[in-house]
Order: structure tokens, then C-alpha cells, then sequence
């Protein structure tokens, strides 16, 4: 059996949102407080974490995971989904998975993790490129899925029957087809209201409605989508809010 655990599920500043009093940031239902978005995918041999935000250490630590994380891979280059890497220095050598304009930044902005004389200490990164091609890591096949955050290229995954897809705001008829009637699907909506860059509530359950998952989970909420228990009754049966710590089968 496979696994995936929501690390978290939150946007970029996450949930409860820094000197918000709305009454989702100072909700007691512990579905309500989110980290930001990452999730982790466990199979007999690897565990392959998917995003590495700036929550990473104490995503890694509430949800007790004992055994390290060789392989990390990488939809962009966006902060909120790169800026844990520097916290993977205790757990030895490890991949970083993403298209060449990830590399890129990361290369810039942990420039002392990749010099001739590393400093002992610096995390033990080793970068691979990937393109939309398939390819394995492991015994994971990975199929790369287009999508655009705004201007920029993202990409999404499928993996067996489950996609994946975060920080999208529109998705080709090619992508929607590679991923069409797959098991479980995860998607970002970020709230009710429009955004530029994001996809909304209504946005999102259109592509869930054109994709045709079993199951679909929303992810990378933001305070203004409202309260989790009352946004999941609003929903169809077979789509849910995820929350940080569901771990389901896949």
C-alpha cells in the first residue's frame, strides 16, 4: 500500500495568518491551522516528499517522521515551496528533483551549499533535472503535468492513480487529459474570490468536475476561504478540504 501525508495545506503566509483575528485564524479546530503546502508519499522503499516549504523542520517533527527523506521533489521555485531546503541538513545526502529554472534559483540562493569549499555542516544536495518527460525515482514513475501559476510554468504529477497539483491557475485540455479519471486528485483553491495567480473554489471544482476523480482533495487554502468544517459541507461528497496531517492511501 502507498501513503500520502498533508504536511500542510496552507498558502504562502499560512494559517492563522501573522495579526489576523478573523475567525478562521483564531479557530480552536485543529483543521483550521495550516502550514504551508508540502506533502509526503511513502511506498515500500522511498519516501518522497513533494515541495519543501519553510515549514519543513516542524512539519517533519510534529508528524513524527523517524526515517530520513532521500528525495524531494520540486513544482517551482516560488518561497513558500524551496525555502525549507536548508533545513534538510541533518538528514545526509539528498535529491532534489525539479525543471531547470527551480535549479536555478535554488543554486542562487543556496549558492554555499554548491561552491568547491563547502563549509561542514551545509545540507548534501544533489540536484537533477527533470523536464515533462517521465521518468522514475526509484520505484516511483513520475509523469510530469503542465499547468501555469499565472506567467509562470509549474508543473503537477501524476504518479500510478493519483495527481498532483498546487499553485495552478490554468491547465491545458492536453493536462487534463493525462490525468483524467485517476483514483484521488489534489488540487489547490485558494479562496472564494478571484485571484491572479490562484485557482478559486469555483475554478478548482470545475477542473475536478472535468477531471473526474474518485476523490479529490483541495489544498493551498488561504483565512479567506472560511472555516474548514463549514466549506467541506458545501462541497460534493467525493471532493474534500484536505487538512495538515490526513494521510490517506493512494
Amino acid at each position: 500500500m502507498n501513503y500520502l501525508t498533508f504536511l500542510g495545506t496552507g498558502t504562502s503566509v499560512g494559517i492563522p495568518q501573522i495579526a489576523c483575528t478573523c475567525p478562521v485564524c483564531t479557530s480552536d479546530n485543529p483543521k483550521d491551522k495550516r502550514l504551508r503546502t508540502s506533502i509526503l508519499i511513502e511506498t515500500g522503499r522511498t519516501k518522497l516528499l513533494i515541495d519543501c516549504g519553510p515549514d519543513f523542520r516542524q512539519q517533519f517533527i510534529v508528524n513524527h517522521l523517524s526515517k530520513p527523506i532521500s528525495n524531494i521533489l520540486l513544482t517551482h521555485e516560488h518561497y513558500d515551496h524551496v525555502g525549507g531546503l536548508d533545513d534538510v541538513r541533518p538528514l545526509g545526502d539528498v535529491n532534489v528533483f525539479a525543471e531547470k529554472q527551480v535549479l536555478d534559483a535554488i543554486r542562487r540562493n543556496l549558492h554555499y551549499c554548491f561552491g568547491q569549499n563547502k563549509y561542514a555542516g551545509v545540507p548534501n544536495i544533489h540536484l537533477h533535472r527533470i523536464t515533462e518527460e517521465d521518468f522514475y525515482i526509484n520505484d516511483i514513475k513520475i509523469e510530469p503535468v503542465r499547468a501555469m501559476h499565472a506567467q509562470l510554468p509549474v508543473l503537477g504529477f501524476k504518479i500510478n492513480d493519483f495527481a498532483y497539483l498546487t499553485d495552478v491557475k490554468t491547465i491545458s485540455e492536453k493536462s487534463i487529459r493525462k490525468i483524467k479519471g485517476v483514483q484521488t486528485f489534489v488540487l489547490n483553491a485558494l479562496r472564494k474570490k478571484e485571484h491572479i495567480s490562484h485557482l478559486n473554489l469555483s475554478e478548482a471544482l470545475n477542473i475536478a468536475k472535468n477531471v473526474q476523480a474518485k476523490q479529490t482533495y483541495f489544498i493551498h487554502l488561504s483565512h479567506d476561504m472560511g472555516l474548514h468544517d463549514e466549506i467541506e459541507k458545501e462541497l460534493p461528497k467525493n471532493i474534500h478540504i484536505a487538512y495538515d496531517g490526513l494521510k490517506i492511501s493512494i
